[in-house]
């Protein structure tokens, strides 16, 4: 296998030194510290991933790393894998272009992990095994709810991923000068090594290395922002107001987020999604007992939280920086070069120079390929473990479930790739917030339902959780983004950018009804199932525990 990852990289550096010279002496000069440091974190983590692959056997190790992490080396994973792409380069590059309503994400993507603590991480720890769909099913039909979730943790992913493989490429575009395309290949490539080889054991110290990375360059940076402005943050907006062409507008909503109706659909869709998010949710399962989990949530909270404080700073800094005339050479024919995107990444070059440039674009490509192989075993947890084990082979092996994983695995990296490079021109935090919409209308009400509410049925859940997705999807494509921007034609058929404020509304309301007119013999059994789920929820008597190595 380690011939594999080598010759592997050989190609990933052939690729490289095959770049588009022309496209590279045009926009910028090669980058050599940069280069190192990157390849520096590729070859780090390809050994890592070889010493997780050692020690990965069994579905567990597969899955969970065998519930064997900490709750504060969950923690750091978690934030690992919420700081996404779209967190770093996407709100950065937000705040960078509308000021004011790129922090309102900021600050909504937070939210949501006081409802992860409180009303859920004890209880998914409790009932669940490998996937959130475990806790859902626990007393529902099998076959239905394990299909609808697997649906809706795909929809999820891909939607997810296509954010992150945006970013990618074009962080390895504004780098190496290599063709967007090919940079997106390359992540696909790295992505699959990663969590075929090396599953959750792998894709944890991935997550851990790179929150740790990205906390302290994002850090640093923001500090040498508040240098220049004698660490006064009045000085700072006041900077951005002057540099900024919509003036003192970018210090006041409406930007961005233009009415009310997809301001709170906005909010709710980030707010409810965290709580719905496949690859988060996944990450319960990998410590001990609930103690840990609920030890994780304040961990990661904590995290997460100061990373937002800083990346505010950071595009207010941005905005302060890169539109002065020190700034003009990060633009082409008035645009800057790799988009808005990549607005955090010119602002390390100019404030620390090319090896900062380097240590921020490492970071960044870490924190891609963190988030993606959380996104993919998700995904592959999904297919393999929901469908495969538990729909359509009940009597399969470990073997056989972890083998179906990695073909999952490489297809999902295929799907992502070709749809990363179909979507290259969107706002990666935007892609993302569709993501969370779809998370919080499908998979959130039926999660939250089963754990809370008694009278909740296979019928309740399957028909309202259906309504749920096909409503979140069907709003996303007939909206203004998906049918005007990308379909070409002239009016959108649904006015709002965001549908959860619908679609999770919806969906609520669709598993009450369904739920309460089944008066099923099936019924009626499930609803009596809740009083012993809630025992085992509640105290975590009979929960799988952490396997021995």
């Amino acid at each position: 296998m380690f011939r594999i990852l080598a010759l592997i990289s050989v190609i990933a550096l052939t690729a490289f030194a095959a770049g588009d010279a022309s496209f590279e002496a045009t926009k910028r000069d090669l980058n050599i510290p940069a280069i190192i440091m990157f390849f520096i974190f590729i070859l780090g983590t390809l050994g890592l991933t070889y010493w997780a692959a050692q020690k990965t056997k069994s579905a567990s190790d597969f899955y969970t790393a065998g519930g064997g992490i900490t709750g504060f080396q969950n923690g750091l994973a978690i934030a690992g894998d919420y700081m996404s792409a779209a967190a770093f380069l996407g709100v950065s590059g937000l705040i960078y272009m509308k000021g004011y309503d790129g922090v309102i994400y900021a600050v909504s993507f937070l939210v949501g992990w006081p409802i992860i603590l409180f009303f859920m991480a004890e209880k998914l720890r409790n009932l669940g095994k490998f996937t959130f769909t475990d806790i859902a099913a626990y007393r529902l039909g099998q076959k239905q709810i394990r299909t609808l979730a697997a649906f809706g943790t795909i929809s999820v992913v891909v939607l997810y991923l296509i954010a992150q493989m945006v970013g990618a490429g074009k962080l390895i575009q504004v780098l190496f000068g290599l063709e967007y395309e090919y940079a997106v290949i390359l992540v696909g490539i790295m992505m699959i090594i990663y969590v075929t080889f090396g599953g959750m054991l792998a894709t944890t110290w991935v997550q851990i290395i790179k929150a740790c990375l990205l906390l302290t360059g994002v850090s640093f940076m923001a500090i040498m922002v508040l240098y220049h402005f004698d660490f006064s943050f009045e000085s700072l907006a006041v900077s951005a107001v002057e540099n900024h062409s919509a003036g003192e507008s970018i210090l006041a909503p409406g930007g961005f987020i233009s009415d009310p109706i997809s301001a709170i659909s906005l909010g709710m869709a980030l707010m409810l999604g965290t709580a719905g998010l496949p690859h988060v949710l996944m990450r319960f399962f990998t410590v001990g007992n609930a103690k840990e989990a609920r030890k994780s949530v304040v961990y990661a909270t904590g995290f997460i939280g100061y990373f937002w404080i800083i990346i505010t700073i950071v595009g207010f800094g941005a905005i302060a920086f890169l539109n002065s005339d020190a700034g003009s050479s990060y633009f082409v024919e008035g645009q800057l070069f790799g988009g808005n995107n990549m607005a955090s990444i010119h602002l390390s070059h100019m404030l620390g120079g090319n090896a900062f440039l380097g240590f921020i674009s490492a970071v960044a490509f870490a924190t891609i390929l963190a988030v993606v192989s959380g996104l993919t075993l998700s995904a592959a947890g999904a297919i393999s473990h929901d469908l495969y084990a538990n729909v359509i082979n009940t009597n399969s092996t470990d073997e056989q479930v972890v083998k179906i994983s990695r073909i999952t695995v490489v297809a999902v990296g295929i799907v992502g790739v070709t749809l990363g490079i179909a979507f290259e021109q969107q706002n990666i935090a935007y892609m993302v917030g569709l993501a969370f919409g779809i998370a919080a209308s499908a998979n959130f009400p039926i999660l939250f339902l089963s754990i809370y509410w008694s009278q909740l049925t296979t019928r309740g859940a399957f028909l309202g959780g259906l309504c749920g997705l096909i409503s979140a999807v069907t709003l996303v494509i007939v909206g203004p983004i998906v049918w005007v921007q990308i379909l070409g034609n002239e009016e959108a058929l649904f006015p709002y950018k965001h549908p959860a404020l619908f679609s999770v509304t919806i969906a609520f309301v669709s598993i009450w009804f369904f739920s309460k007119t089944d008066s099923s013999e099936k019924g009626k059994a499930e609803k009596e199932l809740f009083k012993a789920q809630n025992i085992r929820a509640n105290t975590g008597i009979g929960a799988a525990g952490a396997v021995d190595h």
